[in-house]
C-alpha cells in the first residue's frame, strides 16, 4: 500500500519527537561523558517529564489503582513498613505513600505544582521532598500524613535531592546556588545552610551513611560520573568507583556495609551493589530495560526497591538484596518513581 509523502513525513516527525522527549526528573541518571561536556548543569536538573509527549498520551486514560504482582516468598517474609514515591497519575507530580506490598496508595501533597523525591526522617515522623511550588526547586518537609508542608531552603537557585543525617538533626542536599551543583548541609529546620563541596565539576545526589560519619555523592570531576564518599564535614573526598561508564545515585544499606548505585556500564542502567569501600561491585538487576534512580533499602536490609521501565513506563519494583525475586509494586499508566522506604 502506498501512503502519500505528507503522511509518511508526519509519522516520521512524530517518532523523532517521541524518541527525543524521554527525560527524567529529580536526581537523574548520569549523562554520557559527551553530554556532560556539552551540557550546562542547570540543563541536567531542569528537564521535565511534563514535556514528554509519550507520557501525556498515556495519561489521557484515568489509571486504575495499582495492585502488586504475586510473589513466591513464603508467608511471614513479606516486606513491611511504607514506601513513599512520586507519581504523575493526577496530572502533575505528587508524593504518594503505599504499604510495602504496594497496597494503600495515597496522595500526600495534593498541590498543583510538582512535588517529588521523598525521603523519610530517621524517626519516621517527617518526609523531606522537592517542590516547584515557589517557581523553582526547593527542599520542603511535611508530616507523614501530608500536613505541615514547609519550605526549608528558600533560595532563588534550585535545591534538590535531600538526605537526613541518622540522628535527624541535619539534612544534606545539592544546590545550584553557586552556579553549579554542590553538596550542602543544613539543620533540619532549614537554618545553617553550609557548602560541603567546592569543585568546578558537578557534585550531586548525596546520601548519608547510617553511622552519620560519611556522605556519598556522584561527580564528573574525573571526566565521567563516579561515586565518591566524604566525611560528613566535607573532608576526605575519595572515589569509590573507577569505571569508564557512568556510576551514579548511591544509597547506603542500613548496616552501612553496602552501597547500592546505578551504572550504565552494561549498555543500559542497572542497579549495582558494592561494599562500602568500593570493592565487589555486582549487578543485581541484569535486565535489558533501565533500572535506576534512588534505590531504597528496607529497614532490615533484606529488600531493595527501585525504578524500572521494563514494562514500558517507569514503575516501582522490589527485590531481595541479592537481586532475586524482582516484583512490581505499582501498575499505573503514569510514571511512578523514586521510592523511599520508611524506617
Amino acid at each position: 500500500m502506498n501512503f502519500p509523502k505528507k503522511v509518511i513525513l508526519t509519522i516520521l516527525t512524530l517518532l523523532i519527537i517521541i524518541s527525543l522527549s524521554f527525560t527524567l526528573i529529580g536526581c537523574p541518571p548520569a549523562p554520557t561523558k559527551e553530554e556532560a561536556e556539552d551540557t550546562a548543569p542547570e540543563e541536567i536538573t531542569t528537564t521535565e517529564t511534563e514535556e514528554k509527549t509519550t507520557e501525556e498520551s498515556m495519561e489521557e486514560t484515568t489509571p486504575e489503582e495499582a495492585t502488586p504482582e504475586e510473589t513466591t516468598e513464603e508467608e511471614g517474609t513479606q516486606p513491611t513498613g511504607q514506601i513513599a514515591f512520586y507519581t504523575k497519575r493526577d496530572g502533575n507530580y505528587e508524593i504518594y505513600v503505599m504499604n510495602a506490598d504496594g497496597s494503600g496508595q495515597t496522595n500526600l501533597t495534593n498541590n498543583p505544582a510538582d512535588d517529588f523525591n521523598p525521603k523519610w526522617s530517621p524517626d519516621g515522623k517527617k518526609i523531606a521532598f522537592q517542590s516547584k511550588r515557589d517557581g523553582n526547586r526547593e527542599i520542603y518537609v511535611m508530616n507523614t500524613d501530608g500536613s505541615g508542608q514547609t519550605n526549608l531552603t528558600n533560595n532563588p537557585a534550585n535545591d534538590i535531592f535531600s538526605t537526613w543525617s541518622p540522628d535527624g538533626k541535619k539534612i544534606a542536599f545539592d544546590s545550584e546556588r553557586d552556579g553549579k551543583h554542590e553538596i550542602y548541609v543544613m539543620n533540619a529546620d532549614g537554618s545553617g545552610q553550609t557548602r560541603l563541596t567546592n569543585n568546578p565539576a558537578i557534585d550531586m545526589c548525596p546520601d548519608w551513611s547510617p553511622d552519620g560519619r560519611k556522605i556519598t555523592f556522584y561527580t564528573n570531576r574525573d571526566g565521567n560520573f563516579e561515586i565518591y564518599v566524604m566525611n560528613a564535614d566535607g573532608s576526605g573526598q575519595t572515589r569509590l568507583t573507577n569505571n569508564p561508564a557512568n556510576d551514579a545515585v548511591s544509597t547506603w544499606s542500613p548496616d552501612g556495609k553496602k552501597i547500592a548505585f546505578d551504572s550504565d556500564r552494561d549498555g543500559n542502567y542497572e542497579i549495582y551493589v558494592m561494599n562500602a569501600d568500593g570493592s565487589e561491585q555486582t549487578n543485581l538487576t541484569n535486565n535489558e530495560a533501565d533500572d535506576w534512580t534512588a534505590t531504597t533499602w528496607s529497614p532490615d536490609g533484606k529488600k531493595i526497591a527501585f525504578d524500572s521501565d521494563r514494562d514500558g513506563n517507569r514503575e516501582i519494583y522490589v527485590m531481595n538484596a541479592d537481586g532475586s525475586e524482582q516484583t512490581r509494586l505499582t501498575n499505573n499508566k503514569a510514571i511512578d518513581g523514586h521510592p523511599a522506604w520508611s524506617p
